[in-house]
Formats: structure tokens, C-alpha cells, sequence
């Protein structure tokens, strides 16, 4: 397996207070400035000048967005709007996304847990040998990744691509709004040893189990790979 690029100050995450900002702000810009699906934002290097904000944290917001499917990046065209639920989308925002409580933690990943361990057997039905390589290529960028941002993003495509194959419209919108908590869930305690000795191998146990057809094995390991992460609180709240 290849290993993480950099050392383990790479993988420190980024302050979210200042994202926190960023995001008000461009929620502000689009609301004050009337814009709309196919409406471009400013470019990069504006952003930062608009919002006294360094190039890595409007960096940071615009990764956001783009995973929240409210804008659409491309090279030398910049950043789209794309997402005519925009308001419902920013709604979540409102959420103190900066700091995740031990029963944020809870809420949200019992939430995913009803939702990727209950259609097990929808999973199974739709899951092609092809999905099945295309996430195992999605679990090998997040190990190579030279970020935590990086590699939760790539966390969250697995994820989300996973809750995809239900073939469930609004459960995956309903997914997608959460992406801003989730993320900061991911980032939570993420270090090179838990990317590569902990939720690679657990991307991994589970892709194993689809192909097997094991569902009594996919709900076990994916319970668990979700509520690991509790342990990130053990400091604060007592033992988990």
C-alpha cells in the first residue's frame, strides 16, 4: 500500500472557524447578489481579497461546497453554481459546524448507520463488479492523500457513492445536505495511522463483504467503521 505523502503535521486539520466565516460570507455573496444556477462566483484569488481570507482556507470552503454539490470547479472556467436547492443546502450552515459534540457525533452517525447498514440488501442488488473497483480506487486516493481535508473528501465519495447505489433520490439528498457535519466528523482525530491502518482497511473490509454477499458481515463491519470515531472523545466525555 502506498503510504501518505509528508509527515504527520500534513495531516493536522484546518482551522474551522475561519472556513466557518468563508462560508457565511459566500452564502451572503450569492443571497445579496441574486445569484443563480450557471452564475460563476468570483475567482479564487478575489475571494480571498473580498473576504480578508488566505488562499488555503477559501481553498477549504470552496472543497466544501464543491462535496456539498452547490458549485461544480473547473479549470480555467472557476467555480459554477449548480445546485438549485441552494437555500435548503445553506440551511445547514446555520449549524455550528466548527466544534462536533460528542452528541452531534451521535446524531449523525446514527443517522448514517440506519441509512448504510438498513439497505444492505438494496446495496447488494445494485452493486456491479465495476462499483466495487471504482470505490476500492476511491479508498486507494484517500491513503495517498496529503491532507486531512484530502483524505476525508475522499472518505466522503466512498460514502456517498455507497448511499448512490440505493437508488434513493431523496435519501441521498437528504445524505448530501449533512455533508458539511460529516466531513468535520471525518477530520475528527484523523492522523496517517488512522487513513491507513484504520479506515482503509475497514473500506476495505466492507467491499469484501459486498462481494461476498455477506450482509450480516457488512452491517457489522460498517456499524462499526461508523461508530469509531467515538473514541476521539473519550478525553472530554469520560470512557466512550
Amino acid at each position: 500500500m502506498q503510504p501518505v505523502d509528508g509527515d504527520q503535521g500534513d495531516l493536522a486539520p484546518a482551522k474551522g472557524s475561519a472556513v466557518d466565516q468563508v462560508l457565511a460570507e459566500l452564502r451572503s455573496l450569492i443571497a445579496d447578489g441574486g445569484l443563480t444556477v450557471g452564475d460563476r462566483l468570483p475567482t479564487e484569488r478575489e475571494l480571498c481579497d473580498r473576504f480578508n481570507a488566505s488562499r488555503n482556507t477559501v481553498r477549504e470552503a470552496m472543497r466544501m461546497l464543491k462535496a456539498f454539490g452547490v458549485v461544480e470547479v473547473r479549470p480555467k472556467v472557476g467555480a459554477t453554481i449548480v445546485d438549485q436547492r441552494m437555500n435548503r443546502a445553506f440551511d445547514l450552515f446555520s449549524f455550528n459546524v466548527t466544534e462536533i459534540s460528542r452528541q452531534t457525533f451521535d446524531d449523525i452517525q446514527g443517522f448514517r448507520e440506519l441509512i448504510e447498514t438498513g439497505a444492505v440488501m438494496q446495496i447488494f442488488d445494485a452493486a456491479t463488479a465495476a462499483d466495487v473497483a471504482g470505490l476500492r480506487q476511491i479508498n486507494l486516493e484517500m491513503v495517498r492523500a496529503r491532507t486531512v481535508v484530502e483524505a476525508s473528501e475522499q472518505d466522503l465519495r466512498f460514502h456517498t457513492i455507497l448511499v448512490s447505489l440505493i437508488g434513493n433520490k431523496s435519501i441521498l439528498d437528504v445524505y448530501r445536505i449533512m455533508t458539511p457535519v460529516i466531513l468535520r466528523i471525518m477530520q475528527r482525530g484523523k492522523t496517517r495511522r488512522t487513513i491507513e491502518g484504520e479506515t482503509f482497511h475497514e473500506h476495505e473490509a466492507i467491499l469484501s463483504a459486498i462481494e461476498k454477499r455477506d450482509s450480516l458481515g457488512f452491517q457489522y463491519l460498517m456499524r462499526t467503521h461508523l461508530r469509531s470515531g467515538l473514541s476521539t472523545f473519550a478525553d472530554e466525555d469520560g470512557p466512550p
